[in-house]
């Protein structure tokens, strides 16, 4: 397999460097810098993280990155790589597509598609960093001011001084508290849309719903998407909904019936499906206007900071793991801090708006009505299986230019 791993330093000192934001991109940020030499503090606002009952799926570009960074053991048990993609008409029930997944597409791209319960990932993440010398990995702080000089970044919590480096990386996700104060940015702006997730027993699965693959049920207001979890023994189930109520937390807890009406003119399966837990979480869906810069100085933005994704193609995470790699990849190979966040900055910005315009595509695909609901389920039903995953190697194929 090709590696993808940051190349060692040539430079006399490590680079200091501090990320704001332990999630998925801050962790795998950390991790990909610290191979490079550099020592690493991280620090997370939360001090408990929560990802109760979130899934995630990892195209190649993804797994193909969480293997160079030494996490493919840990994870082994505890993913799923499942063998197609399931595509149905929600309210009629019939399939319209079963897209190749599993060995085809890891054959054809060199890495696996992984589906994982987001905690797991998380702590496949945590354990490595831990476990890293060159990382410290912080608890409870969150990163709220920042004074640039010309040689390093301090970085304040509460109006203490809590690290200072050569670069700060905020990864602290879609609101992030260091965007709004450093990027002249808008603020998200909600997109119409919520989501609830949940998981279940492999047990509690209703006749008619995949136990080895992802399935996906469309309608004209919503859909949803389930898929294996935790080694096959759960599966997680996600519904999207046309919603005029805002929410601003990730793990709202909502009424079951909130889930249920959004299922109430899908076929049998799926309402059986939304039945069998009555435990959701929701959050609502935002868009960010693009940014002018994803650079001020020595502080530079990651992940859903610089670029959040809507997820009708589920590659925010694996984004922000292209982000951690390919900063890392800069910083080794550029003679100057400076270079090397215009590097990234030049190599990412496209492809995360190529990737965000898809993802929007999508997500108006899945919603069509009338005829134009019609047609899209007879082009999936025509259209050689193989001939739309190949569509997607732009997605999945991703390698580092650097």
């Amino acid at each position: 397999m090709q590696t993808i791993d940051p190349q060692p330093p040539t430079k006399s000192s490590p680079l200091r460097i501090l990320i704001a934001g332990g999630g998925i991109g801050g962790l795998a940020a950390a991790l990909a810098l610290a191979r490079t030499g550099a020592e690493v503090r991280v620090f997370e606002k939360r001090a408990n993280p929560n990802e109760d009952g979130a899934g995630i799926q990892i195209g190649p570009n993804g797994t193909r990155i969480l293997q160079s960074l030494g996490l493919a053991d840990h994870l082994k048990s505890k993913v799923t790589a499942p063998k197609a993609l399931y595509v149905h008409d929600g309210p009629m029930g019939v399939r319209v597509a079963e897209l190749p997944l599993g060995d085809w597409l890891a054959e054809r791209h060199g890495a696996p598609y992984w589906v994982a319960h987001r905690a797991d990932l998380h702590a496949a993440l945590s354990s490595a960093v831990d476990a890293h010398p060159l990382i410290e990995f912080r608890h409870g702080i969150e990163i709220e001011g920042t004074e640039t000089y010309t040689d390093e970044v301090l970085a304040r919590s509460g109006g203490q001084l809590v690290g200072a480096g050569d670069l700060l990386i905020a990864a602290d996700g879609l609101r992030s508290t260091l965007r709004q104060s450093l990027f002249d940015a808008r603020r998200p702006r909600y997109s119409g849309k919520s989501a609830a997730r949940t998981v279940i027993s492999i047990e509690q699965i209703p006749g008619g719903i995949s136990q080895e693959s992802v399935g996906i049920w469309l309608a004209p207001k919503g859909h949803v998407v389930h898929y294996p979890v935790r080694g096959g023994r759960e599966l997680a189930i996600v519904v999207i909904r046309n919603d005029l109520a805002i929410d601003e937390g990730w793990a709202s807890a909502v009424n079951h019936e909130w889930v249920k009406d959004a299922v109430q003119n899908f076929a049998a399966p799926v309402r059986n499906l939304i039945a069998a837990s009555d435990s959701w979480r929701k959050w609502a869906l935002f868009e960010l206007p693009p940014l002018k810069t994803w650079t001020a100085d020595r502080i530079v933005l990651l992940g859903d900071a610089a670029h959040p994704v809507l997820p009708f193609l589920a590659q925010g995470a694996v984004l922000a793991l292209e982000d951690a790699l390919t900063l890392a990849r800069c910083l080794s190979d550029c003679e100057t801090v400076r270079k090397a966040l215009r590097s990234y900055q030049t190599q990412r910005c496209r492809r995360a708006q190529t990737v965000q315009a898809a993802s929007r595509r999508n997500g108006k695909t899945y919603h069509l009505d009338g005829p134009m609901r019609q047609a899209r389920n007879m082009t999936l039903t025509v259209s050689p299986p193989k001939r739309i995953m190949a569509s997607y190697d732009w997605l999945y194929g991703w390698r580092p230019s650097v």
